[in-house]
């Protein structure tokens, strides 16, 4: 009920989320997607407006599963599946005991955390949910009663700015948002020949594996399974373009002639059958099992599922997307063998123009990518997986927009990328040496996905990985991962000090100081504080040039030893002294001869006339 203009419940009122508010700011990025035309249609309504007893899940938990809307995010429902198959991670992404409608202590809100980058990210919504006529017109539970789905759903809009930017996406993505673990997607297109697959060119042409549904075997019960059209040529062609759906069982049944087939129970978020197969229905398909055994099949069909079998499903739809079990301990299992990964790693980089984005091993600038140790202490299965942060598109250059075009989206989210490894003997290399080396393993071409994954049984030693982008000078911040069954080791490959220039009139003699700024004591900062003269000094000399011209060239470059990631903003300034003042303080209003410009790596090349200097 409503006092006020505000909602209210048992005389408290209710929390109103500013923060994405009851308005088309909530529902509309640019207009560029079909829900475009429902603007000025949509009202907000809580659940206690829709219905007599609000409850976040249903009793029956069949009734619990997504029924898609008017929105184009079956990507996102098929994903939420994973949380009604494990406990767990429903637990993580919708924390248990929140108040609902019936508890006196509700007062209209809802909390949810999603991974977000490598942490987990709580996003806090109140229950208003966007209807048409008193009725939910994004997704909802088949219950009537239970809202968990719209919720969540809100939840994720939230994150990502607005509902209409949920229109077309990955399942993957959303699983390992919904996880925190890693998906793979797997082609059930044809491949090219065997020398074709193999080869080791690069390119951001996108390669998958092929399924093969024997190698999930050992986490059979406990994976999460896909499937996606971007087509429709055949008989699906209810579905039309761009539409993902949940395998919800695989099993092999004998037929009466004495063989097997392999059937799968797939769920439409829309709710609805739309295939008419050998298995649907009075299909022809059930002629061939014992009654019995079809009978109980049938039975297991809830509302929007129907049975293909696996002829008819390699030829319907085009790839698969499969999630990694994560165990109630929270570690991963492979897909290939079903080993728990029970050590893990994960660390933060960026892809900086004309610094670190040195592009593909087409370019000679490959090496300038960052680079990170990897070191297996016993032999044993280990995933890596380059994860880049997504970038939003404009919200002017795109105003059309196939129906769930996953395909085109991607283009405009995510840099094609790649993950390079080579195997190293010691940790003491020559870098341009390594890198013609053959590779010891790769994801091969460079992908547009936010995500790609490389899965090796690694010896003991040191492994050298290096992501990179396609395309030399693209920009991105990115996550390595790291998952294995063995102990093992990540970190940051420090880049060495930038070389000295080299000159064809002379020769250059070199000078290196060490030094360190330590809080408290060297640490000083800019010149702005009179703690400046607190920072390290090094005295140098200029000798006579012994060419006679008037000078000397001078290059001096400051390099900090810090991560890529978490460089800070570092700068150095040169004084002339003369030889009494050689180690004496130098006056604090002398003015610098010259200095950096502050940046991370700052150079600075100077002509000196002979005599003495003190560089801070």
């Amino acid at each position: 009920m409503k006092e006020d203009g505000r909602a209210v419940c048992g005389g408290e009122a209710l929390f109103v989320d500013l923060d994405f508010p009851t308005d088309d700011r909530a529902l509309f990025a640019d207009g560029s997607t079909p829900i475009a035309r429902l603007r000025g249609e949509i009202t907000w309504r809580r659940p206690q407006e829709i219905c007599q007893s609000p409850v976040l899940f249903p009793e029956n938990i069949s009734l619990g599963y997504a029924k898609q809307g008017l929105l184009g995010d079956c990507w996102f429902l098929c994903a939420c599946t994973v949380l009604l198959k494990n406990k767990h991670l429903l637990n993580k992404v919708i924390p248990p005991d929140q108040p609902q409608w019936s508890d006196s202590r509700f007062r209209g809100s809802f909390q949810f955390c999603f991974w977000q980058q490598g942490h987990w990210t709580n996003v806090t919504i109140d229950d208003c949910l966007p209807c048409i006529n008193s009725t939910l017109c994004f997704s909802r539970c088949h219950s009537p009663t239970a809202f968990w789905v719209a919720l969540l759903e809100k939840a994720y809009a939230k994150l990502h700015g607005s509902y209409e930017k949920l229109w077309a996406g990955q399942v993957s993505e959303a699983l390992v948002d919904l996880t925190g673990g890693l998906a793979e997607r797997w082609s059930l297109g044809v491949f090219g020949s065997e020398e074709e697959q193999k080869t080791e060119l690069d390119s951001d042409q996108v390669r998958r594996r092929r399924l093969d549904l024997n190698l999930l075997n050992s986490v059979k019960d406990d994976c999460t399974l896909s499937c996606s059209t971007h087509s429709s040529p055949g008989g699906a062609s209810e579905l039309g373009q761009y539409h993902a759906l949940n395998v919800m069982e695989w099993l092999g049944v004998s037929t009466v002639s004495g063989g097997e087939v392999r059937l799968l129970r797939i769920r439409n978020p829309w709710g609805r059958c739309f295939w008419g197969g050998d298995w649907t229905g009075s299909g022809a398909g059930w002629s061939s099992i014992d009654p019995v055994c079809a009978m109980d099949l049938k039975a297991r069909i809830a509302e929007g599922e129907f049975w293909f079998d696996e002829t008819e499903f390699m030829s319907q739809f085009d790839d698969v997307t499969i999630g990694y079990p994560i165990s109630e301990d929270g570690h991963l299992k492979s897909i290939y063998t079903g080993n728990v990964l029970t050590h893990r790693h994960q660390l933060s980089g960026r892809w900086i123009k004309s610094h670190s984005a040195g592009g593909s091993r087409n370019n000679s600038s490959y090496g300038n990518n960052p680079k990170f140790w990897l070191k297996v202490f016993e032999k044993g299965e280990v995933l890596v997986s380059l994860l880049q942060h997504r970038k939003w598109r404009s919200t002017e250059k795109h105003a059309q927009m196939p129906l769930e075009d996953s395909n085109i989206t991607k283009h405009q989210h995510y840099q094609a990328i790649a993950l390079h490894m080579w195997k190293v003997e010691k940790k003491r290399f020559n870098l341009s040496r390594m890198l013609n080396k053959p590779l010891y393993a790769s994801t091969h071409c460079h992908a547009y996905e936010r995500e790609v994954i490389l899965h090796k049984e690694l010896e003991p030693g040191y492994y050298l990985l290096i992501p990179s982008t396609y395309q030399q000078g693209a920009e991105a911040r990115f996550l390595i991962r790291v998952f294995s069954s063995s102990p093992t080791s990540l970190s940051v490959l420090k880049s060495p000090a930038p070389s000295l220039p080299l000159t064809t009139d002379g020769e250059w003699e070199t000078s290196y100081f060490r030094g360190a700024w330590v809080e408290g004591s060297t640490a000083g900062g800019s010149r702005n504080f009179l703690s400046h003269w607190q920072n390290p000094c090094f005295p140098f000399s200029v000798c006579d040039d012994p060419a006679g011209t008037s000078g000397v060239n001078v290059r001096i470059t400051l390099h900090q030893n810090r991560p890529e990631n978490d460089l800070h903003p570092i700068g150095f300034h040169i004084y002339k002294v003369s030889q009494t003042q050689r180690g004496s303080v130098i006056n604090i209003n002398q003015s610098p001869l010259t200095a950096s410009r502050t940046s991370c790596r700052p150079p600075c090349l100077k002509k000196f006339e002979t005599g003495m200097g003190t560089l801070f």
